[in-house]
């Protein structure tokens, strides 16, 4: 445990602290001693009992108005937190709809891909038959041409 001389209303105290926490201390009493001595400045001088209530009262009232805002932060945290997770919830399954698109576009263009393939050969088969074809007519017109 640590000493520390700190002065509150003109007079001086020794006060006992952990090891480590004497600048803490002394800034509290320092803080604690302001409002002391600014309530006893507008108030007058009321008694000291009364002026050490009467600050104890208004240091707990920051407290605990300043305790509020810190839950209604965190409540507005919670719900931005809530929202995010929608968000993302939203963005995985989005995401999800779209790869499922995709692979179904990449099925249908494979299965164009096979039919625009089958219907090359068909055309080239059908070419082939028809050059044949017509190298028959050719050659029986020529034939035809060279007897006459």
């Amino acid at each position: 445990m640590a000493n520390v001389n700190v002065k509150f209303n003109n007079k001086d105290y020794l006060l006992s602290c952990d090891d480590g926490q004497e600048e803490s201390l002394k800034k509290l009493t320092l803080f604690l001693d302001k409002k002391y001595t600014e309530l006893k400045d507008k108030l007058g001088n009321i008694g000291e009992n009364k002026l050490l209530l009467i600050t104890s009262i208004q240091i707990i009232d920051e407290y605990f108005e300043l305790k509020e805002k810190v839950n209604l932060q965190k409540n507005k945290l919670d719900d931005l937190s809530k929202k995010f997770l929608e968000l993302k919830s939203l963005a995985i399954k989005y995401r999800d709809n779209k790869e499922d698109e995709i692979g179904k576009l990449n099925t249908e263009i494979d299965n164009f891909k096979k039919m625009v393939e089958e219907s090359n050969s068909l055309y080239e088969s059908m070419l082939d038959r028809t050059t044949k074809s017509l190298e028959k007519i050719i050659e029986k017109a020529e034939s035809k041409s060279q007897i006459q």
